[in-house]
């Protein structure tokens, strides 16, 4: 039998922090038992020097508390800009499917963007998905395709949007009437998986889109305005 002499002459096992960590989930009533050793121990502290175990684990939960406020105010503030959003789209598309023409819906669109305080927004369709030409009077919202893929391939970095500034020449194929246009939100419009056009939204400011911007709005306007523009423009 090894006497008690013999344990302690017995050479100490190094501990490191594992070792540690393990033999306390091994014994989980390790602190219970040693209750009063726990709240004499001090812990080194980055600015206060040293601070006991049980002030350093209440700090520990006040930050952990503080942490689950600002989440729980971060998710509020996101169902708040959800519930808004949706009430914009909501208003949105109820007026433009109540337009009378196309135009009316074209004058529907851009006011809607100058209430949001946006220079306006506009649309361009690809000519050969629509039956633009004369004599249906929709000519001036033509895009050539093959002209505008240049753009495409450089800005929307095979996505459905760009947010951003454009170049003069860029902006000229897109609004040849507009200026002082700083930056733009485009969003390809798409009718049974096949792009047919590009909706355009425009800002005074250059700084006002800009890449990692959400696209939910742009998303749902994109998708439900091809179907309503069939009812005065037919589809190649």
């Amino acid at each position: 039998m090894t006497t008690h002499q013999e344990q302690t002459a017995l050479p100490s096992q190094s501990l490191d922090d594992e070792s540690v960590s393990e033999y306390l989930r091994q014994h989980p009533n390790f602190f219970i038992h040693n209750a009063r050793q726990v709240e004499q121990m001090i812990i080194p502290h980055p600015v206060k020097g040293s601070v006991s175990l049980v002030e350093w684990q209440l700090t520990r939960q006040r930050q952990h508390i503080v942490n689950l406020e600002q989440e729980i105010t971060l998710l509020m503030e996101q169902a708040q800009a959800n519930q808004h959003l949706f009430g914009q789209l909501l208003h949105l598309q109820s007026h433009l499917a109540t337009a009378d023409d196309l135009a009316e819906l074209q004058r529907r669109l851009h006011y809607w963007a100058r209430e949001l305080g946006l220079a306006g927004a506009t649309f361009r369709l690809f000519n050969d998905s629509w039956q633009l030409a004369a004599p249906s009077g929709f000519h001036h919202l033509g895009l050539d395709r093959n002209a505008f893929t240049p753009l495409q391939l450089q800005r929307f970095n095979q996505d459905s949007h760009y947010l951003g500034r454009l170049q003069g020449p860029e902006l000229l194929l897109l609004m040849p009437e507009a200026k002082a246009i700083g930056s733009v939100a485009l969003s390809l419009l798409t009718d049974k998986g096949q792009d047919v056009g590009v909706l355009i939204f425009s800002s005074r400011n250059k700084d006002h889109y800009h890449p990692g911007m959400g696209t939910e709005l742009l998303d749902c306007i994109a998708g439900f305005l091809p179907r309503l523009l069939t009812r005065w423009i037919s589809r190649s």
